[in-house]
Protein backbone atom coordinates (compact mmCIF):
# COMPACT_ATOMS: atom_id res chain seq x y z
CA UNK A 1 0.00 0.00 0.00
CA UNK A 2 1.63 3.08 -0.86
CA UNK A 3 1.97 5.97 1.70
CA UNK A 4 0.56 9.11 0.66
CA UNK A 5 3.40 11.51 -0.29
CA UNK A 6 3.56 14.68 2.44
CA UNK A 7 4.70 17.77 0.52
CA UNK A 8 8.06 19.11 0.85
CA UNK A 9 8.56 22.16 3.01
CA UNK A 10 11.07 24.10 3.11
CA UNK A 11 12.07 27.43 5.07
CA UNK A 12 11.23 29.46 1.79
CA UNK A 13 7.68 28.25 1.96
CA UNK A 14 7.12 28.77 5.52
CA UNK A 15 8.88 32.00 6.12
CA UNK A 16 7.75 33.79 3.19
CA UNK A 17 5.08 31.82 0.99
CA UNK A 18 3.38 31.41 3.77
CA UNK A 19 3.39 34.96 5.96
CA UNK A 20 0.70 37.45 5.51
CA UNK A 21 2.75 40.07 6.96
CA UNK A 22 5.43 38.77 3.91
CA UNK A 23 3.64 38.71 0.92
CA UNK A 24 1.57 41.92 1.70
CA UNK A 25 4.94 43.61 1.90
CA UNK A 26 5.93 42.37 -1.08
CA UNK A 27 2.32 43.11 -3.42
CA UNK A 28 2.74 46.49 -1.59
CA UNK A 29 6.54 46.40 -3.13
CA UNK A 30 5.16 45.72 -6.97
CA UNK A 31 2.62 48.09 -6.63
CA UNK A 32 5.04 51.13 -5.65
CA UNK A 33 7.68 49.64 -8.00
CA UNK A 34 4.77 50.04 -10.71
CA UNK A 35 3.59 53.47 -9.76
CA UNK A 36 7.52 54.39 -9.72
CA UNK A 37 7.70 53.13 -13.19
CA UNK A 38 4.64 54.90 -14.55
CA UNK A 39 5.70 58.37 -12.96
CA UNK A 40 8.68 58.26 -15.11
CA UNK A 41 5.98 58.36 -18.37
CA UNK A 42 4.84 61.63 -18.49
CA UNK A 43 3.38 61.54 -21.96
CA UNK A 44 1.10 58.87 -20.53
CA UNK A 45 -0.34 61.33 -17.20
CA UNK A 46 -0.52 64.56 -18.69
CA UNK A 47 -4.06 63.64 -20.69
CA UNK A 48 -5.06 61.76 -17.63
CA UNK A 49 -4.97 64.57 -15.64
CA UNK A 50 -6.25 66.79 -17.37
CA UNK A 51 -9.79 64.54 -17.97
CA UNK A 52 -9.12 63.94 -14.14
CA UNK A 53 -9.70 67.53 -13.84
CA UNK A 54 -12.65 68.50 -15.47
CA UNK A 55 -14.35 64.93 -14.58
CA UNK A 56 -13.39 63.90 -11.38
CA UNK A 57 -15.41 66.80 -9.34
CA UNK A 58 -19.07 66.44 -11.09
CA UNK A 59 -18.19 62.58 -10.61
CA UNK A 60 -17.38 62.86 -6.75
CA UNK A 61 -20.08 64.89 -6.12
CA UNK A 62 -22.34 62.59 -7.66
CA UNK A 63 -20.56 59.83 -6.04
CA UNK A 64 -21.54 61.23 -2.55
CA UNK A 65 -25.34 62.19 -3.75
CA UNK A 66 -25.72 58.89 -4.95
CA UNK A 67 -25.05 57.22 -1.70
CA UNK A 68 -26.97 59.83 0.06
CA UNK A 69 -30.12 59.95 -1.94
CA UNK A 70 -30.02 56.11 -3.46
CA UNK A 71 -31.65 54.41 0.19
CA UNK A 72 -34.04 57.47 0.01
CA UNK A 73 -34.91 56.16 -3.64
CA UNK A 74 -35.14 52.55 -3.02
CA UNK A 75 -37.77 53.05 0.40
CA UNK A 76 -39.88 55.45 -1.14
CA UNK A 77 -40.24 53.07 -4.40
CA UNK A 78 -40.86 49.73 -2.56
CA UNK A 79 -43.06 51.48 0.07
CA UNK A 80 -45.20 53.40 -2.32
CA UNK A 81 -44.68 50.65 -5.45
CA UNK A 82 -44.10 54.49 -7.53
CA UNK A 83 -41.66 54.23 -11.10
CA UNK A 84 -38.13 54.53 -10.08
CA UNK A 85 -37.94 57.57 -12.64
CA UNK A 86 -40.85 59.57 -11.00
CA UNK A 87 -39.49 58.76 -7.53
CA UNK A 88 -36.26 60.31 -8.54
CA UNK A 89 -37.85 63.00 -10.29
CA UNK A 90 -39.75 63.95 -6.41
CA UNK A 91 -36.33 63.54 -5.15
CA UNK A 92 -34.87 65.79 -6.72
CA UNK A 93 -37.37 68.58 -7.04
CA UNK A 94 -37.39 68.43 -3.08
CA UNK A 95 -33.72 68.88 -2.81
CA UNK A 96 -33.60 71.70 -5.56
CA UNK A 97 -36.51 73.67 -3.54
CA UNK A 98 -34.43 72.87 -0.42
CA UNK A 99 -31.36 74.31 -2.01
CA UNK A 100 -33.20 77.65 -3.30
CA UNK A 101 -34.52 77.94 0.16
CA UNK A 102 -30.98 77.69 1.44
CA UNK A 103 -29.44 80.03 -0.97
CA UNK A 104 -32.20 82.41 -0.57
CA UNK A 105 -32.50 82.51 3.27
CA UNK A 106 -28.95 81.43 4.59
CA UNK A 107 -26.19 82.31 1.94
CA UNK A 108 -26.82 86.06 2.82
CA UNK A 109 -26.30 85.42 6.94
CA UNK A 110 -23.83 83.30 6.84
CA UNK A 111 -21.99 85.94 3.89
CA UNK A 112 -22.19 88.62 6.84
CA UNK A 113 -21.05 86.51 9.59
CA UNK A 114 -17.73 85.67 7.20
CA UNK A 115 -17.19 88.97 6.74
CA UNK A 116 -17.33 90.39 10.04
CA UNK A 117 -15.56 87.89 11.47
CA UNK A 118 -12.78 88.40 9.05
CA UNK A 119 -12.57 92.08 9.89
CA UNK A 120 -12.30 91.63 13.63
CA UNK A 121 -10.72 88.44 13.92
CA UNK A 122 -7.30 90.40 14.29
CA UNK A 123 -9.13 92.33 17.59
CA UNK A 124 -10.47 88.77 18.71
CA UNK A 125 -7.18 87.17 18.34
CA UNK A 126 -4.52 89.73 20.21
CA UNK A 127 -7.23 89.58 23.20
CA UNK A 128 -7.09 85.88 23.23
CA UNK A 129 -3.51 86.53 23.50
CA UNK A 130 -3.92 88.91 26.60
CA UNK A 131 -6.31 86.81 27.95
CA UNK A 132 -4.21 83.44 27.95
CA UNK A 133 -1.11 85.81 29.11
CA UNK A 134 -3.05 87.04 32.41
CA UNK A 135 -4.88 84.04 32.79
CA UNK A 136 -1.98 81.40 32.71
CA UNK A 137 1.16 83.23 33.17
CA UNK A 138 5.20 81.10 33.52
CA UNK A 139 7.39 79.89 30.69
CA UNK A 140 5.49 76.56 29.76
CA UNK A 141 2.78 79.50 28.09
CA UNK A 142 5.47 81.45 25.99
CA UNK A 143 6.20 78.39 24.00
CA UNK A 144 2.95 77.90 23.00
CA UNK A 145 2.52 81.85 22.57
CA UNK A 146 4.79 81.91 19.51
CA UNK A 147 3.75 78.46 18.20
CA UNK A 148 0.07 80.06 18.02
CA UNK A 149 1.08 83.71 16.97
CA UNK A 150 2.95 82.18 13.89
CA UNK A 151 -0.10 80.06 13.20
CA UNK A 152 -2.23 82.98 13.45
CA UNK A 153 0.35 84.96 11.00
CA UNK A 154 0.67 81.94 8.70
CA UNK A 155 -2.83 81.67 7.98
CA UNK A 156 -3.31 85.72 7.85
CA UNK A 157 -0.41 85.56 5.45
CA UNK A 158 -1.94 82.66 3.42
CA UNK A 159 -5.38 84.36 2.85
CA UNK A 160 -3.39 87.88 1.76
CA UNK A 161 -1.16 85.99 -0.29
CA UNK A 162 -3.69 84.03 -2.22
CA UNK A 163 -6.58 87.47 -2.46
CA UNK A 164 -3.32 88.90 -3.83
CA UNK A 165 -2.75 86.17 -6.32
CA UNK A 166 -6.18 86.00 -7.29
CA UNK A 167 -6.73 89.47 -7.89
CA UNK A 168 -3.16 89.36 -10.31
CA UNK A 169 -4.61 86.56 -12.07
CA UNK A 170 -7.93 88.59 -12.59
CA UNK A 171 -6.02 91.29 -13.75
CA UNK A 172 -3.33 89.10 -15.78
CA UNK A 173 -4.91 86.78 -17.30
CA UNK A 174 -8.66 86.45 -18.14
CA UNK A 175 -8.31 82.86 -19.82
CA UNK A 176 -7.38 81.52 -16.29
CA UNK A 177 -10.24 83.16 -14.60
CA UNK A 178 -12.80 81.71 -17.82
CA UNK A 179 -11.22 78.09 -17.02
CA UNK A 180 -11.46 78.14 -13.21
CA UNK A 181 -15.35 79.29 -14.12
CA UNK A 182 -15.82 77.15 -17.07
CA UNK A 183 -14.43 74.02 -14.45
CA UNK A 184 -16.84 75.31 -11.80
CA UNK A 185 -19.86 75.18 -13.94
CA UNK A 186 -19.12 72.04 -16.04
CA UNK A 187 -18.65 70.38 -12.40
CA UNK A 188 -22.34 72.06 -11.34
CA UNK A 189 -24.25 71.23 -14.72
CA UNK A 190 -23.04 67.77 -15.32
CA UNK A 191 -22.76 66.50 -11.82
CA UNK A 192 -26.39 66.55 -11.36
CA UNK A 193 -27.03 64.09 -14.75
CA UNK A 194 -24.65 61.75 -13.44
CA UNK A 195 -26.34 61.27 -10.13
CA UNK A 196 -29.60 60.83 -12.23
CA UNK A 197 -28.43 58.17 -14.10
CA UNK A 198 -26.38 56.48 -11.26
CA UNK A 199 -29.60 56.21 -9.46
CA UNK A 200 -31.15 54.58 -12.36
CA UNK A 201 -29.01 52.09 -12.92
CA UNK A 202 -26.65 52.00 -10.84
CA UNK A 203 -27.64 48.91 -9.06
CA UNK A 204 -26.90 46.96 -12.50
CA UNK A 205 -23.43 48.76 -12.83
CA UNK A 206 -21.74 45.78 -10.85
CA UNK A 207 -22.84 43.01 -13.19
CA UNK A 208 -22.07 45.18 -16.03
CA UNK A 209 -18.39 45.55 -14.68
CA UNK A 210 -18.52 41.76 -14.12
CA UNK A 211 -18.63 41.08 -18.13
CA UNK A 212 -15.39 42.24 -18.41
CA UNK A 213 -13.60 39.36 -15.62
CA UNK A 214 -13.13 36.13 -16.74
CA UNK A 215 -15.85 33.68 -15.64
CA UNK A 216 -14.05 32.27 -13.08
CA UNK A 217 -13.49 35.40 -11.05
CA UNK A 218 -16.73 37.11 -11.46
CA UNK A 219 -17.69 35.62 -8.17
CA UNK A 220 -14.89 36.70 -6.49
CA UNK A 221 -14.71 39.85 -8.41
CA UNK A 222 -19.06 40.54 -7.66
CA UNK A 223 -17.76 40.07 -3.74
CA UNK A 224 -15.04 42.78 -3.90
CA UNK A 225 -17.46 45.26 -5.40
CA UNK A 226 -20.21 44.42 -2.69
CA UNK A 227 -18.05 45.02 0.10
CA UNK A 228 -16.10 48.26 -1.24
CA UNK A 229 -19.69 49.29 -1.72
CA UNK A 230 -21.37 48.75 1.53
CA UNK A 231 -17.67 50.24 3.71
CA UNK A 232 -17.81 53.31 1.30
CA UNK A 233 -21.82 53.80 1.36
CA UNK A 234 -21.95 53.56 5.06
CA UNK A 235 -18.56 55.79 5.99
CA UNK A 236 -19.83 58.21 3.72
CA UNK A 237 -23.59 58.09 4.96
CA UNK A 238 -22.37 57.72 8.41
CA UNK A 239 -19.77 60.82 8.03
CA UNK A 240 -22.02 63.11 6.32
CA UNK A 241 -24.92 62.32 8.99
CA UNK A 242 -22.72 62.91 12.17
CA UNK A 243 -21.37 66.23 10.18
CA UNK A 244 -25.00 67.64 10.21
CA UNK A 245 -25.81 66.88 13.46
CA UNK A 246 -22.37 68.31 14.83
CA UNK A 247 -23.16 71.66 13.27
CA UNK A 248 -26.82 71.70 14.10
CA UNK A 249 -25.74 70.93 17.85
CA UNK A 250 -23.01 73.34 18.47
CA UNK A 251 -25.09 76.19 16.16
CA UNK A 252 -28.08 75.73 18.52
CA UNK A 253 -25.75 75.79 21.56
CA UNK A 254 -24.18 78.81 20.62
CA UNK A 255 -27.63 80.30 19.99
CA UNK A 256 -28.49 79.66 23.40
CA UNK A 257 -25.60 81.04 24.74
CA UNK A 258 -25.47 84.35 23.13
CA UNK A 259 -22.42 83.69 21.10
CA UNK A 260 -21.84 86.09 17.64
CA UNK A 261 -21.49 84.19 14.84
CA UNK A 262 -23.41 81.10 15.90
CA UNK A 263 -24.26 79.85 12.40
CA UNK A 264 -21.24 80.40 10.85
CA UNK A 265 -19.37 78.83 13.47
CA UNK A 266 -21.97 76.19 13.87
CA UNK A 267 -21.35 74.94 10.26
CA UNK A 268 -17.32 75.28 9.97
CA UNK A 269 -17.71 73.11 12.95
CA UNK A 270 -19.71 70.37 11.13
CA UNK A 271 -17.54 70.65 7.99
CA UNK A 272 -14.32 70.04 10.27
CA UNK A 273 -15.99 67.03 12.06
CA UNK A 274 -15.35 65.32 8.64
CA UNK A 275 -11.76 65.20 10.11
CA UNK A 276 -12.31 61.95 12.36
CA UNK A 277 -10.67 62.89 16.08
CA UNK A 278 -9.57 66.26 14.81
CA UNK A 279 -12.34 68.05 13.47
CA UNK A 280 -14.33 69.06 16.46
CA UNK A 281 -10.87 70.54 18.35
CA UNK A 282 -10.07 72.21 15.45
CA UNK A 283 -13.90 73.70 15.36
CA UNK A 284 -13.35 75.04 18.75
CA UNK A 285 -10.14 77.78 18.16
CA UNK A 286 -12.62 80.61 16.52
CA UNK A 287 -15.42 79.72 18.81
CA UNK A 288 -12.79 80.24 22.38
CA UNK A 289 -11.27 82.93 20.72
CA UNK A 290 -14.36 84.19 19.81
CA UNK A 291 -15.86 83.86 23.33
CA UNK A 292 -12.63 85.07 25.16
CA UNK A 293 -13.22 88.16 23.36
CA UNK A 294 -16.48 88.96 24.72
CA UNK A 295 -15.74 87.59 28.09
CA UNK A 296 -14.58 84.93 30.44
CA UNK A 297 -18.35 83.52 31.32
CA UNK A 298 -18.91 83.47 27.79
CA UNK A 299 -15.57 81.33 27.28
CA UNK A 300 -16.69 79.33 30.06
CA UNK A 301 -20.02 78.55 28.29
CA UNK A 302 -18.73 77.82 25.11
CA UNK A 303 -17.01 75.13 26.76
CA UNK A 304 -19.94 73.62 28.21
CA UNK A 305 -21.33 73.75 24.79
CA UNK A 306 -18.31 71.96 23.86
CA UNK A 307 -18.92 69.45 26.56
CA UNK A 308 -22.74 68.57 26.13
CA UNK A 309 -21.38 68.37 22.24
CA UNK A 310 -18.95 65.69 22.67
CA UNK A 311 -21.11 63.72 24.67
CA UNK A 312 -24.05 63.54 22.54
CA UNK A 313 -21.89 62.93 19.73
CA UNK A 314 -19.81 59.90 21.28
CA UNK A 315 -22.52 58.32 23.41
CA UNK A 316 -25.26 58.20 20.77
CA UNK A 317 -25.00 59.59 17.57
CA UNK A 318 -22.07 58.19 16.06
CA UNK A 319 -22.94 54.45 17.70
CA UNK A 320 -26.19 54.90 16.22
CA UNK A 321 -25.18 56.62 13.13
CA UNK A 322 -21.87 54.77 12.49
CA UNK A 323 -21.48 52.10 14.89
CA UNK A 324 -18.39 49.89 13.93
CA UNK A 325 -19.03 49.27 10.16
CA UNK A 326 -15.39 50.31 8.96
CA UNK A 327 -13.87 48.06 11.87
CA UNK A 328 -10.69 50.02 11.95
CA UNK A 329 -8.62 50.70 15.55
CA UNK A 330 -8.47 54.12 16.63
CA UNK A 331 -4.67 54.12 16.38
CA UNK A 332 -4.69 53.14 12.97
CA UNK A 333 -7.15 55.98 12.03
CA UNK A 334 -4.96 58.45 13.36
CA UNK A 335 -2.13 57.08 11.48
CA UNK A 336 -3.93 57.17 8.45
CA UNK A 337 -5.02 61.20 8.63
CA UNK A 338 -1.22 61.61 9.79
CA UNK A 339 0.29 60.05 7.23
CA UNK A 340 -2.72 60.77 4.61
CA UNK A 341 -2.65 64.45 5.32
CA UNK A 342 1.27 64.55 4.72
CA UNK A 343 1.34 63.00 1.85
CA UNK A 344 -2.03 64.90 0.13
CA UNK A 345 -2.42 67.51 2.05
CA UNK A 346 -6.85 68.09 2.80
CA UNK A 347 -7.97 65.94 0.57
CA UNK A 348 -5.73 63.16 2.06
CA UNK A 349 -7.46 63.93 5.59
CA UNK A 350 -10.94 63.63 4.14
CA UNK A 351 -10.71 60.29 1.85
CA UNK A 352 -7.66 58.78 3.25
CA UNK A 353 -9.62 56.42 5.89
CA UNK A 354 -12.41 55.39 3.12
CA UNK A 355 -9.20 54.58 0.91
CA UNK A 356 -7.76 52.53 3.61
CA UNK A 357 -11.06 50.94 4.06
CA UNK A 358 -11.44 50.14 -0.01
CA UNK A 359 -7.30 48.81 0.45
CA UNK A 360 -8.57 46.43 3.03
CA UNK A 361 -11.17 44.74 1.22
CA UNK A 362 -9.13 43.79 -2.01
CA UNK A 363 -6.11 42.89 -0.09
CA UNK A 364 -8.03 40.53 2.58
CA UNK A 365 -9.87 39.26 -0.61
CA UNK A 366 -6.62 38.42 -1.98
CA UNK A 367 -5.56 37.13 0.41
CA UNK A 368 -8.07 34.84 0.97
CA UNK A 369 -7.14 33.47 -2.46
CA UNK A 370 -3.97 33.05 -1.65
CA UNK A 371 -4.79 30.96 1.42
CA UNK A 372 -6.97 28.70 -0.65
CA UNK A 373 -4.80 28.18 -3.29
CA UNK A 374 -1.54 27.56 -1.42
CA UNK A 375 -0.08 25.10 1.57
CA UNK A 376 -1.29 28.03 3.93
CA UNK A 377 -3.11 25.98 6.17
CA UNK A 378 -1.19 22.67 6.13
CA UNK A 379 1.37 23.23 8.83
CA UNK A 380 -1.33 21.60 11.72
CA UNK A 381 -2.25 18.70 9.54
CA UNK A 382 1.10 17.94 8.66
CA UNK A 383 2.37 18.11 12.36
CA UNK A 384 -1.32 16.01 13.50
CA UNK A 385 -0.29 13.11 11.15
CA UNK A 386 2.80 11.24 12.69
CA UNK A 387 0.28 11.59 16.00
CA UNK A 388 -2.75 10.09 14.17
CA UNK A 389 -0.62 7.23 12.59
CA UNK A 390 1.03 6.17 15.75
CA UNK A 391 -2.17 6.04 17.42
CA UNK A 392 -3.39 3.79 14.62
CA UNK A 393 -0.73 1.21 15.61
Amino acid sequence: MKQSRQPIRSWFSAWILNSKTVVALIILLLVLLNLFMLSKLPWLWSPLKGVFTLLGVPIMLAGVGYYLINPLVDRLEAKFHVNRLVTIAVVFVVILGLLIWGVVSLIPVVQAQIVSLLDNWPRYWNHLEDFLTQWVPGSPFEALHKQLTDFNDEIANLLKGRGSDLVSTSLTSIAGVVSRVSTVLIALITAPFILFYLLKDGHQLPKYLAHFVPKRNRASFLRILTSVNRQVSNYIRGQLTVAFFVGAMFALGYWVIGLKFALLLGIVSGILNLIPYLGSFLAMIPAITVGAFVSPLMLVKVLIVFAIEQTLEGRVISPLVLGNTLAIHPVTIIFILLAAGKLFGVPGVILGIPGYAVIKVIVNEWFDWYRRHSDFDTDDAVDEQPASSSSEK
